[in-house]
């Protein structure tokens, strides 16, 4: 089998749905359908089942299908070893990254990036903090971007920090969270982050919150809180120009001192060998050169 056969057996076993894959692989689902029939007679064996709601793999599918995958990614890390020996950046470069981050700052670094190496790639995962690190540990990416405290022995690089605000369109003192019927809005996050508020709260109010409302997504809860819904506790990296119409109240710990997140770009010793891997910390270099390193 060639690549583009391992790579097409790849795609069909994410997308499970013969029209999405045929999209993403930029051919007609009758020809991705031949090709998967071929590919089928060469193994003499059904790979996949049609059903309604899509496809389904078979067990000999399976086996397959985790073959097609370990000679993708072992082929992807001997091509990463050839480029990192060359003068020009190539190769992909795999990050894990902090959702929010993702949404609010690392777009402007990536900019930076494509346009001085447009020969590398970027393969780019968000989620919560613990699952960045689930990522690394896992060896599924390069580097990972993530949010709070952490532990980790190898390389990293302090990006940023961020304030804490309790934002609201009617609250202007933190005092007043306890004369008001309005919802608090949360939205969930990783262990640390909501940790991190919970102490914050019952160090405030000795209480708990008279009303809440619990969203899957920060953005979610951040559009609830600019159109009024309620209030809620925000970093400073989500509040942008939309939110000049807002009281934005700074969450204090001990000693009066803003509480604040960091951020942290880490990695292994061996990623940070990779020629891509380099190129794209060394435009984060420049980018916070430039950038306050707090919001």
């Amino acid at each position: 089998m060639s690549t583009n056969e391992f790579q097409l057996l790849s795609v069909l076993a994410q997308e499970m749905n013969m029209r999405k894959a045929a999209e993403r692989l930029f051919v007609s689902q009758p020809a991705l359908s031949q090709r998967l029939q071929n590919i089928e007679k060469q193994w003499g064996t059904k790979l996949f089942i049609r059903t309604q709601k899509g496809l389904t793999l078979t067990p000999s599918g399976e086996l397959i299908i985790r073959f097609a995958n370990d000679v993708l990614e072992r082929e992807e890390k001997v091509k990463e070893s050839i480029q990192s020996l060359e003068s020009k950046v190539h190769g992909t470069l795999k990050i894990a990254c902090a959702s929010i981050v993702g949404q609010n700052w690392l777009p402007k670094v990536l900019k930076k990036f494509v346009e001085k190496y447009p020969h590398a790639k970027i393969s780019l995962i968000t989620g919560w903090s613990s699952e960045i690190l689930k990522s690394l540990y896992d060896d599924e990416v390069h580097i990972g971007i993530l949010r709070g405290s952490t532990d980790w022995k190898g390389p990293k690089l302090h990006l940023f920090e961020d304030t804490l605000y309790l934002v609201d369109k009617e609250i202007q003192h933190v005092e007043d969270v306890l004369k008001t019927d309005r919802p608090f809005i949360q939205f969930k996050s990783d262990s640390n982050y909501y940790q991190e508020i919970q102490d914050w709260w019952h160090r405030q109010f000795q209480t708990t919150p008279k009303n809440t409302i619990v969203v899957d997504q920060i953005e979610t809860c951040k559009q609830m809180t600019f159109n009024g819904i309620g209030y809620a506790i925000l970093p400073a990296i989500t509040l942008t120009e939309s939110a000049n119409n807002m009281y934005k109240i700074p969450l204090k710990g001990d000693h009066d001192q803003r509480l604040k997140r960091d951020t942290w770009l880490l990695g292994y010793e061996s990623a940070f060998e990779l020629g891509q891997v380099q190129a794209f910390v060394e435009i984060v270099n420049e980018f916070l050169e430039t950038q306050p390193h707090t919001f």
